[in-house]
Formats: C-alpha cells, structure tokens, sequence
C-alpha cells in the first residue's frame, strides 16, 4: 500500500526532528539521572561548538580574532588567539553547568577545577578545544576534540590521578569539525553518529546513525615531510603504497579533517613517531583516545603500532602516542610493516 502524504510528512519531521539530546537518550533507552546526565553534557559540548563555529565564521572581518597571541602553552606551542578563545569557550559553557567537576585540556597544563560543582557534577570533560589552529588563518578545516571520563575517587589532591587510565574507561567521545557545515560525530559506545547543525534551528540534527567505515580504502594520510625521521618500518610502509595503483595521499594538517574523510570513505591516518620524538605528537588523552573510541564504534581500528591505542595507560596528563589508525585491513596492513621490522632486529641481535 502507497504512502500517503501526511505518512510520509511524519516520516520527514521524525527524521528532521532527531536532535542530539534526544538521540543520546533513545540510545540509552532511559531517562534515569545518568541518562539525563549524559544528555545534558552533551547538549553543553554542542554548545561549545556552536559558538566556536559563530566565532569562525567571521574570523576574517573581526580584530583580534586571527594570529598569535604571543603565548606558549605547555606543549611548548604557539598559542592562536582562537585556541584560547575555544578553550575559554569550553570553561564557560561547563562552569555554571553542575555537571563537571574537572575540564582537562591541552591548553592547561593542569586540569581546570570547579568547586562549587564538585559535590555534585561526577564528570570530567578532556578536550582539545580546536585542534588543527595552523589552518585557521587559511580558512581550512579545523575542529574540537572531546571525551568525558567518570571522575573516580575524591581527588583530593587535584592531582586527577584517576585519569591516568586507558581508553576504555571513556564514557563519550567525539569531535565536532568546522567545514562548510558544523558537524557533530559522538559515541557513548552504542555505535557512531554524524550530525549536521541546522543554522535556522541552531540544532545538530542527525544525518547518520551507526556509521560504519569500509573495512578497507585507498586513502592514505601522513605528512610526508617527515619521511627521513620516521623509522625505516613507516617509510617501507609508505614506499609500498607508493607503488601499489590506486593509493590516494590526503593530508590537511588538522587531525579532525583527516579523521572524518577516514571514517567516511575508509583508508588510514598515521601520525607516527620520529627519531627524535619516538612518542610523536599528537596527546592520548585529548586526540587520540576520542577519536580511537569513536572509530572502533565505527569498525575500525586504532594502534601506536605495536599494541591497541585504547589499551594504553598514560603516565601523566600530556603524554603523546604514536597513532596509526583507519579502517582495519589498511591498520593492519601498517601494523605488520612494524612487526616485520621488529622481527628482523630481533635476528639482527640473536
């Protein structure tokens, strides 16, 4: 039987009307505290994101808003006027919240507390407030980073021990890109889903549920200017795909961008480590272990080269992990490059 008109009109606001709060509570399937909870921050995180995205949107015809500010965060990088703007953004939106009691960021070399909601707000959010800066002045893709952890313990001590522990312990992760529309990826280990932000609703509205990358693609994505400091197994890597017909090289210089053309059209990212910095660049607990969350929800695999990323424990709150991560076959395909290598140094020594 034919669809009637006014079928079909219900079917069009339904889908229309799959808003991200709304969607955090169905896949719960619950409307307890927790539930409402995890509703709520997330509505704060997309809050975040729509301002920063305003903020973007007329960078170029407003002052003080592009360039330096002259700083040096604890990364020991220049700080963008619009990383402090994003960060300060992030604070603002969660201080009046009762939601979290610690915000972690990449900006602050110690977690930013808020007492008065410590007693009640049991979250800690970690982000990077807008990763991929250097393209800001250029007008190119950049976007937010986020994960929320349960705090554990009392924390007396403001040292935020608890979260020095894997990735799995991460209850919601996403990121939020600034394109030519804002889009919202998250998952709270049900799957992962892309919103789109509506401007004439000022709602993200659901565009994709339970996304899943191909298990295989032809994109590869690394800044080959690195190529003479990677170790000889990441080079081997790379002289292959050079050499098989098909491979397409895609790299922006912001993580965000990479990540989501990966998750939608499969392939690989790497950011490995160098000779001088074996650890690489980018850090656990604010890039790689969200987006690692959010791409094995997709089907795909996240790696340092030689273990899970999402099996590894940080020994403090900035420390950096090689990341190798994409659809599984090309992960692996990565993956035993490495091993061959380590399995021919291990002859070597013998």
């Amino acid at each position: 039987m034919a669809e009637s008109p006014t079928d079909t009109h219900e079917q069009t606001l339904d889908r229309d009307c799959r808003t991200l709060s709304r969607h955090v509570l169905q896949q719960l399937q619950s409307f307890d505290a927790a539930a409402q909870d995890l509703s709520a921050l997330m509505n704060r995180i997309a809050l975040a994101g729509k301002l920063i995205a305003r903020r973007l949107s007329r960078a170029g015809l407003m002052e003080g808003v592009l360039g330096f500010t002259g700083a040096v965060n604890v990364q020991g990088e220049d700080v963008k006027k619009m990383d402090l703007y994003a960060n300060e953004v992030f604070i603002s939106v969660f201080k009046q919240s009762g939601l979290v009691c610690r915000l972690a960021s990449e900006e602050m070399a110690t977690p930013y507390y808020i007492p008065e909601n410590c007693p009640i707000g049991r979250y800690t959010l970690l982000y990077d407030p807008l990763d991929g800066s250097s393209n800001v002045d250029i007008n190119l893709n950049v976007g937010s980073i986020f994960a929320i952890r349960q705090q554990e313990g009392n924390d007396l001590d403001g040292n935020a021990a608890d979260l020095l522990q894997n990735g799995h312990k991460q209850i919601a992760a996403g990121y939020i890109l600034y394109g030519p529309s804002t889009m919202l990826v998250y998952s709270i280990g049900k799957g992962t889903h892309v919103f789109v932000l509506d401007p004439s609703l000022g709602e993200f509205i659901l565009a994709i549920e339970n996304l899943q990358m191909p298990a295989s693609g032809s994109i590869y994505s690394v800044n080959e200017g690195n190529f003479w400091a990677w170790d000889e197994s990441i080079r081997n890597y790379v002289r292959h795909v050079h050499r098989q017909p098909g491979y397409s090289a895609r790299y922006s210089g912001a993580l965000v961008g990479d990540i989501h053309r990966i998750l939608m059209q499969g392939g690989v990212f790497l950011y490995p480590g160098t000779q001088k910095n074996p650890e690489g660049k980018l850090r656990l607990l604010y890039e790689s272990a969200p987006i690692a969350f959010l791409v094995e929800q997709a089907g795909g695999k996240a790696s340092n080269g030689t273990q899970p990323l999402l099996d590894i424990v940080p020994n403090h709150l900035h420390m950096r992990t090689p990341l190798i991560i994409g659809s599984q076959q090309n992960v692996e395909l990565v993956e035993s490059f490495i091993q061959q290598a380590d399995a021919n140094t291990t002859v070597l020594q013998v």
